[in-house]
C-alpha cells in the first residue's frame, strides 16, 4: 500500500512540475514564446529577460507553487504510513521529499513541452519552503546576494543550492535532523548544477549573460 502512494506522489509531483508556467505567463502578459528567445528556458530568468518583471514575478511565485503543492499533497496521500527498510522508516517525509524532486524533474522535463523546460531552481526552493522553511529562506538570501552582487543569476542559484546542502549537513550529524532533508538537497543541488553547465563553461570563458540583459531571438534554421 505505501509503494503505491509513493508512486503516486511521484506521479502527481512529477505533473504539477510539468505545468509551464514561464510559457504560459509570457504568451499572455507579453505574447511571445519565452522558449524562442535567449536561453530557450522557461524560468524566471529568461522569462524577465523576455517578457518584463512583472511576468517574471508571477512565474516565479507560480513556480515555487509547484514544490510547495508537491509536498502538501504527498503528505495528505501518505499521512501516518510506513515501511521499515533496514532500520529506516520510509514514510511521509521521504514521500515528501521524492515528490518535490519529482516537480524539480518535472519542471526540467516537462511532459508538456517535449521534455524541455527549465533549470528547476524556483521549484527546488519551492519545495524547500514546505519542508523546512529556514533552509528556504537561507538559500533565497544566498541566491539574491550572489546574483544581486554578481550580476548572475545562474552563479547565484548554484551558490544558493550548495549553500543550503551546506548548511543542512552539520545540522544532520550533528544536530540529529531528519536525513530526508539532507538527500533532497543532496539530490536536488546536483540536478540544476546540471542543469546549468552551459552557463558554467560560459562564466568560465566570460560570456555567460548577465542581469538586466535583454534576451536575444533564437535563430533558427
Amino acid at each position: 500500500m505505501i509503494i503505491a502512494k509513493f508512486v503516486s506522489v511521484i506521479i502527481l509531483g512529477y505533473l504539477l512540475g510539468s505545468i509551464p508556467f514561464g510559457v504560459l505567463v509570457s504568451r499572455h502578459i507579453a505574447g511571445v514564446d519565452v522558449r524562442k528567445y535567449g536561453s530557450g528556458k522557461m524560468g524566471t530568468t529568461n522569462v524577465m529577460r523576455t517578457a518584463g518583471r512583472k511576468a517574471a514575478a508571477l512565474v516565479l511565485g507560480l513556480d515555487l507553487l509547484k514544490g510547495i503543492l508537491a509536498v502538501t499533497y504527498a503528505g495528505l496521500i501518505v499521512g501516518r504510513s510506513y515501511m521499515m527498510v533496514g532500520d529506516f522508516a520510509l514514510g511521509m517525509l521521504m514521500a515528501e521529499a521524492v515528490a518535490a524532486l519529482a516537480a524539480v524533474a518535472g519542471h526540467i522535463w516537462p511532459i508538456f513541452l517535449k521534455f524541455k523546460g527549465g533549470r528547476g531552481v524556483a521549484t527546488f526552493f519551492g519545495g524547500l519552503v514546505a519542508l523546512y522553511p529556514p533552509a528556504a529562506l537561507f538559500g533565497g538570501e544566498l541566491l539574491i546576494i550572489g546574483a544581486g552582487l554578481t550580476r548572475f543569476a545562474a552563479l547565484g542559484s548554484i551558490v544558493a543550492v550548495v549553500g543550503t546542502y551546506a548548511l543542512l549537513v552539520p545540522l544532520t550529524i550533528i544536530n540529529g535532523f531528519p536525513i530526508e532533508l539532507s538527500f533532497y538537497a543532496l539530490s536536488g543541488s546536483v540536478l540544476i548544477i546540471v542543469m546549468h553547465r552551459d552557463n558554467i563553461v560560459r562564466l568560465l570563458t566570460g560570456t555567460e549573460r548577465k542581469l538586466g540583459d535583454k534576451a536575444k531571438r533564437i535563430a533558427t534554421g
